[in-house]
């Protein structure tokens, strides 16, 4: 069955890795009869800072509270319309696919500003005016799909379990753990390129390659098992005792 796929991606180089594995899936879920929508926060100019002309009509003019403001400005509908345009993709697409180089162990500041901005209180967070209660596994974004697709620059090992830069899925539990799966997202887990600043042409075929074969199972593949908040596993935010007793860290908030 068609699905609306939301492609969102941060480089401002057209040849770059990244805007190449962009082309790459676009042209592989358009030939699958997909429909594709586009967020390309550079070429959009996309402004990354989060300040006061994000509420053009505040309640408070002496102090800027973002959370109250961002309230507000998603419940009476007068956010600004590169924000409210770029939720509205997020609504239609069943599933968003993330294309980003690895800047410093985390997404470029283009891409994170996105997040900043658009994920608005009401939205994203405090959904349905109830606070913490729909999150993590919850949310408006509950039942779509979600994948990053990470151009890394170092090789493979250093991101290794004992790596000197630590494992990549540690590294970006804050973006998927966080930014997705907090909202509802179903994660799938990163697909990384390795190596990117040295990467021959005939390695770049085979990593072109093994991601259009991802592409073909990317509605079926099993995401990560990030416990639910509102499983039962957690009482007040805290993992329950019996769940990974004695141990702590990022780990045990995966379901394994």
């Amino acid at each position: 069955m068609p699905k609306t796929v939301l492609v969102v991606y941060a480089h401002p180089e057209s040849t770059s890795l990244t805007c190449q594995f962009v082309r790459e899936t676009i042209q592989k879920l358009v030939q699958r009869g997909h429909t594709i929508l586009q967020s390309d926060l550079y070429g959009m100019g996309w402004k990354a800072i989060f300040d006061e002309s994000d509420f053009p009509n505040r309640i408070n003019k002496n102090r800027l509270d973002f959370i109250q403001e961002s309230e507000n400005a998603y419940a009476t509908d007068q956010q600004t319309l590169d924000i409210a345009t770029e939720q509205r993709k997020l609504l239609a697409a069943d599933i968003v696919i993330f294309h980003f180089p690895l800047w410093w162990y985390g997404m470029p500041a283009i891409l994170k500003g996105w997040i900043d901005r658009v994920y608005a209180y009401g939205f994203a967070y405090g959904y349905k005016g109830e606070g913490n209660r729909y999150r993590y596994g919850d949310g408006i974004l509950k039942g779509k799909r979600a994948i990053l697709s990470v151009m890394v620059g170092g090789p493979a090992e250093d991101y290794a379990p004992r790596g000197i830069n630590g494992p990549l899925d540690e590294l970006l539990f804050p973006i998927t753990h966080g930014a997705l799966f907090f909202p509802g997202f179903d994660v799938l887990p990163t697909h990384a390129v390795y190596g990117t600043g040295k990467l021959e042409i005939t390695a770049a075929k085979k990593e072109f390659a093994v991601w259009r074969s991802r592409l073909e199972h990317i509605f079926n593949e099993a995401p990560i098992p990030f416990r639910r908040q509102n499983s039962g596993d957690y009482q007040g935010g805290i993992l329950s005792d019996h769940i990974c007793s004695g141990k702590s860290g990022q780990s045990i908030h995966i379901d394994n």
